[in-house]
């Protein structure tokens, strides 16, 4: 491990993934952790991450609630555990002692306070499921079929034509668009 990337870590309050690893954390291929994550630091070992999981900005993923600790003198735990091909939105929020199953989608800003079934789509604080998972997939290619589509130029994983000047890009008139290539965004084990 990279002592000087533990370092910027430690002094931003923040653990490597690396690290939580050795505390005890599960975690399998491909798993994505974009910035801002919180991986329970203080009960890491409780938690088991599957494959292909992306966790977007500022998830938290917490195995301890210490909001009984003043009242009756305890704290709550439970293990979390998160299945394959896994996606939690932005800014969510996945408390003790919940089962998220394979193929889910989680929207941003959501609250799981409780088992999330296979195959669904869920979203809310609480979350609810909101539609199974083929439903949402259906719908996203429909909607596919009439937005305008847009080359991997209006990444910036490619030099920008209007990198120099953000006069120069493009209008965008949309509500939303689709990428013509199929982009996978590098996820770094952070």
């Amino acid at each position: 491990m990279n002592p000087i990337k533990e370092l910027l870590y430690r002094l931003r309050g923040e653990y490597t993934t690396e690290k939580l690893i050795s505390m005890g954390m599960k975690v399998g291929k491909n798993f994505g952790r974009l910035n801002g994550v919180i991986l329970d630091p203080s009960h890491c070992w409780l938690i088991e991450i599957g494959d292909n999981v992306t966790l977007a900005p500022r998830v938290h993923i917490l195995c301890h609630d210490a909001s009984t600790k003043g009242f009756l003198g305890y704290t709550k735990i439970g293990r979390v555990t998160i299945g394959n091909d896994v996606f939690i939105g932005a800014e969510s929020v996945v408390l003790p002692g919940v089962t998220i199953g394979n193929n889910v989608i989680v929207g941003a800003n959501s609250t799981v306070t409780h088992d999330v079934p296979d195959n669904t789509v869920v979203a809310g604080s609480p979350a609810r499921v909101i539609c199974t998972l083929e439903e949402y997939l259906a719908k996203e290619r429909a909607r596919m079929e009439s937005a305008p589509c847009y080359g991997e130029e209006y990444t910036l994983r490619r030099t920008c034509p209007w990198k120099s000047g953000w006069s120069k890009r493009p209008r965008w008139t949309e509500r939303l668009g689709i990428l013509t290539k199929r982009l996978r965004i590098r996820m770094w084990l952070l």
